[in-house]
């Protein structure tokens, strides 16, 4: 009895220990993938050099991937909240899946008529340069989250405000982002000088492209928060266009309409 009683002790000491070391697994590939971002921030010239030299791009795909998609979620919830609990949901959810989908839509020009033109680094390369310009967007919006909390608890009525100010929050982000992108794509291309004005002038026609597409993207996605006094709507019936409602929103708030 005493025996039994002592192996079944044992038993679930040892299932405990299981789950402890599991646990802690897991809460180290979290650290892991908040770290590689970290060490982009802190040292981008160093890490952009090793996506150049081909070093750990597997691990930096990964950890970039979830690092970024977990600040885009959040991001994404609080401008949500302004209308719902639901429409939060749908903003941590839809923001990443914006991001990402932009990547995906437009990578392939980029990669293709770069090759075309003289570029012999890898598609992952190139990947791996566009997800870093995307986490440090990421990490910009999470870093302005605050300041969009701040102005959904003060000013909760004041819905086209609260739609310029993310305007205006989204487009500094893009730009350094954008910023960001192009200083990678010059250093990954500073080991293949056969084309290197050429692809320069590509990848300034790109960025356009990928603002075009974005801008298209979102507001087929609309919308990531919803009027006041309106229903949940996970997507909306697509009429008009992002710039006539931006238009729209300057008009209501300055009172010509």
């Amino acid at each position: 009895m005493i025996k039994s009683t002592f192996l079944q002790v044992s038993t679930n000491n040892q299932q405990l220990s299981t789950n402890q070391i599991n646990m802690l697994h897991k809460q180290s590939r979290q650290i892991k993938h908040f770290t590689v971002l970290i060490s982009l921030l802190r040292d981008r010239q160093n890490f952009l050099e090793e996506i150049r030299q081909g070093m750990g791009l597997q691990t930096k795909t990964t950890s970039l991937f979830v690092s970024s998609s977990i600040f885009f979620a959040i991001y994404g919830g609080i401008i949500g909240a302004s209308h719902s609990w639901a429409q939060a949901l749908s903003g941590a959810i839809k923001l990443p899946a914006f991001y990402l989908l932009t990547l995906i839509i437009c990578f392939p020009t980029l990669f293709f008529f770069n090759v075309l033109f003289g570029s012999r680094s890898s598609i992952q390369q190139h990947f791996v340069v566009l997800l870093t310009a995307v986490s440090v967007i990421s990490v910009l919006l999470f870093s302005l989250a605050p300041v969009t909390l701040f102005f959904i608890i003060t000013a909760p009525n004041s819905y086209q405000f609260f739609k310029l100010l993310n305007v205006l929050v989204f487009g500094i982000t893009g730009a350094f982002g954008v910023k960001f992108l192009y200083e990678g794509m010059q250093l990954l291309s500073q080991q293949d000088e056969v084309g290197k004005l050429t692809r320069t002038t590509i990848l300034r026609f790109w960025l356009l492209l990928y603002a075009f597409v974005g801008m298209q993207l979102g507001w087929f996605l609309r919308p990531f928060f919803g009027a006041p006094g309106t229903k949940f709507e996970l997507f909306r019936a697509a009429q008009g266009n992002f710039y006539l409602d931006i238009v729209a929103a300057f008009s209501e708030i300055f009172g010509y309409r």
